[in-house]
């Protein structure tokens, strides 16, 4: 039986997954059909994007399951028509790539690389930063991405603190959850923010967390941009009371040419490319889902419409 997969997503990536998503579901052994044009009737499984133009559900009567392209899914958690089994993507390429761009921008910041590069002036500053070891690192978010992170910081020495909504264990992290959230934070002198967005983590990041952080520390967010309250965030690195934001994201994006995020000297900038979906390792977890849908078998990565991750 041939199974029909609507590729639901932008042209560009149409073209950049067509070949690795059938080579992954050849390797399976799946008769498939897989197509930006299906009519929705025919439909048995969605690879989709949330910037897709496929908004309503209701008329793919026979989908399986909707197969995300992307991490994040609040963009589509909330959408009343969507009645079938959600996966959010998580796969071996943006792990890694997130891996590599949280550790290089915390070694960034705890080497205190910035003042050198900036101090090319002919001043001798003789500056030694601490060991990794006596640097304390707090991590907000331990699912697929942020457990990851963990353990590579914990690799190198870092003293780490890690807080989810659920009880975690990482070796080498000393864990918080519902209710340590205060306790994660503080002293912190590096906070990585990985949670999901939802209404419970938006604005986590605030004016009364922030107060808990060692004085100068800097924040590191390649989550979500809605996670950190902007005017408190301003106002910290206004006061002194943190050094410097490293922002991947944000609330508004792509973040308009006049944000004074650009501009702002204690403020780095970086286009949401903290980590990204690539079509050689993501299809093969796209065509072990189908190939699980096609036998009976549970879902990768399914996302829990209540908690909204």
């Amino acid at each position: 039986m041939t199974v029909n997969i609507l590729f639901a997503a932008a042209s560009d990536s149409w073209y950049t997954y067509q070949e690795p998503l059938s080579q992954a579901l050849e390797a399976r052994g799946i008769s498939f059909h897989l197509s930006q044009d299906i009519a929705a009737e025919n439909v048995d499984y969605i690879v989709y994007a949330p910037s897709s133009e496929v908004q309503d559900f209701s008329p793919f009567t026979r989908c399986k399951a909707v197969l995300n392209l992307w991490a994040g899914v609040e963009d589509v958690t909330g959408n009343p028509t969507l009645k079938v089994p959600l996966a959010r993507m998580v796969d071996h390429g943006l792990t890694r790539g997130m891996v590599e761009w949280v550790v290089g921008h915390t070694l960034r910041h705890h080497l205190g690389m910035d003042a050198h590069l900036r101090g090319q002036d002919g001043e001798w500053r003789k500056a030694v930063p601490p060991l990794a070891e006596n640097r304390r690192v707090t991590l907000l978010g331990l699912g697929a991405l942020g457990a990851a992170c963990a353990e590579a910081l914990v690799a190198l020495g870092f003293q780490m603190r890690g807080y989810s909504r659920q009880p975690k264990h990482i070796p080498g992290v000393d864990t918080f959850s519902a209710g340590g959230l205060n306790a994660a934070l503080k002293g912190a002198e590096i906070v990585i923010l990985l949670l999901p967005q939802t209404p419970q983590t938006e604005n986590i990041l605030n004016a009364q967390t922030l107060s808990l952080l060692a004085p100068g520390a800097v924040v590191i967010n390649p989550g979500r941009g809605p996670l950190i309250d902007d005017k408190a965030l301003l106002d910290a690195l206004e006061s002194g009371a943190l050094g410097h934001a490293t922002l991947d994201v944000f609330s508004r994006e792509p973040l308009p040419a006049e944000d004074i995020f650009w501009t702002h000297p204690k403020v780095t900038v970086t286009p949401h490319i903290a980590s990204a979906t690539r079509p050689e390792t993501s299809a093969q977890v796209i065509a072990e889902n189908i190939r699980r849908g096609e036998n009976g078998a549970p879902f990768l990565h399914l996302v829990n419409r209540k908690s909204g991750y």
